[in-house]
């Protein structure tokens, strides 16, 4: 695998993660595990917001990768 098709695996693995945070605060009624999912999803926007400026560096210097 090419670093390019390993980072937008990353971010795409993050962007699951960040839906399952969501859905898991959706799915409860405990006040304090909501804010607790709402957080983590928080925070992990904020790192796929790092990461995907990457992939278009990435994409900017070998477009051949571009779209897979």
């Amino acid at each position: 695998m090419t670093v390019s098709s390993d980072v937008k695996t990353a971010v795409a693995s993050l962007k699951s993660a960040q839906a399952s945070f969501e859905q898991f605060a959706l799915s409860t009624e405990n006040k304090q595990a909501k804010q607790m999912y709402t957080n983590a999803a928080q925070q992990v926007q904020q790192i796929i917001g790092q990461v995907e400026p990457r992939v278009q560096q990435l994409e900017s210097e070998e477009p051949q990768y571009k779209g897979f």
